[in-house]
């Protein structure tokens, strides 16, 4: 018994600090990931944005200011190479871009244009120190490569080996006292007498996982019987250990359920920004008498678009609640004919039976949910239909506001119908299928509804009712 003990405790003090290890290398690559990603977004959305044309000589240009920027929010070295390897542009203040600036090896080149996703991840070991340095490229808005994004990042294990060694400490405390007690057992094991097997059985019947168990409390028992109701004694810890595993388990699937609704309702928003900004790059006209009109309904369609995706980020906080109501009287017909401007397809008509018509809604949750209607609707009908057509229609109906958005897609199939609404599902190669869940989880928390209507090969109409306020 006191061989197994010593056994044990070194079995356990070996896997204890693998996984300590383990744990340590799993957290210092995923965060590596993790900046990595946040970063190439706002890269992307510089690229997007910039007025200088994307090439890989303007990349000193684009990111002047910037990299100092992305490097202060997120808190890491950022450097910038060609995709011959030379650096043009570091966020280290003290690095100055010349002939002597270090350039990527020739072997990483290679590992990076030989990789599927076109990223390395070098690890060395110097002075004692891990190092990490990811290398990916760094691609414009048609894919095609621009340079290649290096972020320096130092291991920093000294967390995870203060408590490595405290855990050590007290498993050797734990042990030590074990010892003791495995010497007192085995001393007065021969004394205890056998107990009523019936006892027992009685309590293992009774044994459930949906409830708090009891253990096995015994003064006389013989060691065979001690032997059960020890191995009684660890089954209600571990049921217990399960039961406690389960209900975080199901905690951390609604945090990450919770978490993938959000993201796709802040990427939501960017897809009209970026058809804005294109319909603004190339209908822009300096000369235009009515340039400056233009120019702030554009950055209006812009700052509610922004507005959207701030509000979903602040009701993060509160999923019960999400996205936050927030009670405003506005005229529907003129928010939701601004709304259909970023989406710039001749198809798409507006039809409203009046120039007025209030509702009590926020304005962005109203855009989110027009927004969200219109694109499912263009992307329902196929790209090699000639006839295309979209309509948005909005009149008074029986004391409500009624919005329809109509298209000539291919309909939604019969199997599909009963779903449509349903979190997570999509008939879409693409997408996370959260859009209508959530736009009639907006709908409802201001008293309305959302229904639908569809026939095959002709058409799907989407009706949303909202309450109407008289003026």
């Amino acid at each position: 018994m006191i061989l197994l003990t010593l056994i044990a405790s070194v079995l356990i003090a070996s896997i204890s600090i693998y996984q300590f290890k383990r744990e340590a290398k799993d957290y210092h690559q995923e965060r590596l990931e993790r900046k990595e990603n946040a970063i190439k977004e706002h890269i992307n959305f510089v690229l997007a944005t910039t007025t200088y044309p994307l090439t890989e000589k303007n990349l000193p240009l684009i990111f002047k200011d910037k990299i100092h920027e992305l490097s202060d929010i997120h808190s890491l070295q950022i450097n910038i190479y060609s995709l011959q390897g030379k650096l043009l542009k570091s966020s280290k203040a003290s690095f100055s871009i010349d002939t002597v600036a270090p350039a990527i090896p020739t072997y990483v080149l290679g590992l990076i244009q030989s990789s599927i996703d076109k990223r390395y991840v070098d690890v060395k070991t110097i002075d004692g120190k891990k190092y990490r340095a990811s290398f990916s490229q760094i691609k414009d808005l048609k894919f095609k490569p621009l340079g290649i994004l290096n972020l320096p990042y130092i291991q920093d294990d000294g967390f995870y080996e203060r408590e490595l060694r405290n855990f050590l400490i007290r498993l050797g405390q734990v042990y030590s006292f074990m010892l003791l007690i495995a010497f007192a057992l085995a001393y007065f094991l021969s004394s205890y007498i056998t107990k009523s097997l019936k006892s027992i059985s009685l309590r293992i019947t009774a044994t459930n996982l949906n409830q708090k168990n009891e253990k096995i409390e015994t003064d006389d028992s013989s060691s065979e019987v001690n032997l059960l109701i020890e191995a009684y004694n660890s089954m209600v810890d571990k049921l217990e250990e399960s039961a406690l595993l389960l209900a975080q388990s199901e905690r951390e699937q609604a945090w990450r359920e919770m978490a993938k609704q959000v993201a796709h309702e802040i990427k939501n928003p960017l897809t009209p920004m970026r058809l804005t900004v294109q319909s603004f790059e190339r209908k822009f006209d300096a000369n235009d008498p009515d340039v400056k009109q233009k120019l702030k309904d554009y950055s209006d369609t812009l700052i509610q678009q922004i507005d959207t995706m701030s509000s979903v980020a602040s009701a993060f906080s509160n999923f019960a609640s999400m996205p936050a109501q927030q009670n405003e009287t506005l005229n529907a017909v003129s928010v939701i004919e601004l709304a259909l401007e970023i989406f710039n397809k001749d198809f798409i008509t507006f039809e409203a039976e009046e120039k007025e018509i209030i509702t009590l809604i926020d304005r962005t949750q109203l855009i989110r949910i027009i927004t969200n209607l219109v694109k499912n609707a263009i992307q329902a009908i196929p790209e090699e239909q000639v006839e295309k057509k979209i309509t948005v229609r909005v009149k008074e109906d029986n004391h409500a506001v009624l919005i329809q958005v109509i298209d000539n897609g291919k309909g939604i199939e019969g199997q599909n119908i009963p779903r449509i609404f349903e979190p997570k599902f999509t008939t879409k190669s693409s997408g996370m299928g959260l859009g209508l869940g959530i736009i009639k989880n907006i709908i409802e928390n201001y008293k309305g509804t959302i229904t639908f209507e569809s026939e095959i090969g002709k058409g799907t109409i989407f009706t949303v009712t909202l309450p109407l306020i008289k003026n």
